[in-house]
């Protein structure tokens, strides 16, 4: 059964930090995974991914650590220095390419989602 499952978000201040989990099934341990974030009234953006080598959004660049552990089957999202437009729920999910994934319709999987959100 393919499962996502994110945890870790909550109310942080900003310049703080977070971690966040997301723990996915055996089948998804092949592919590339990724971190996608939606604020109120905004698109669905990109902030990271990861399969042979790690790719970040720009405005999380330096700020945000993408890692993955297959034997614990666990994806992370470190973030840093968090400011008030890190604001957003949080959704891992999976895609079966390879490359420049930093689209949402290049992924297939998706979790529920978590809250993450930072107070000035």
């Amino acid at each position: 059964q393919a499962q996502l499952v994110e945890s870790g978000g909550g109310l942080v201040q900003a310049g703080g930090s977070l971690r966040l989990s997301c723990f996915y099934s055996d089948n998804f341990s092949p592919y590339a995974m990724g971190w996608f974030r939606q604020a109120p009234g905004k698109e669905r953006e990109f902030v990271a991914s990861i399969k042979w080598d790690t790719n970040y959004a720009d405005s999380v660049k330096g700020r945000f650590t993408i890692s993955r552990d297959n034997a614990k089957n666990t994806l992370y999202l470190q973030m840093d220095s968090l400011k008030p437009e890190d604001t957003a729920v949080y959704y891992c999910a999976v895609s079966t390419g390879s490359f420049y994934l930093t689209q949402s319709d290049q992924y297939d999987w998706w979790g529920q989602g978590t809250q993450v959100t930072v107070s000035s």
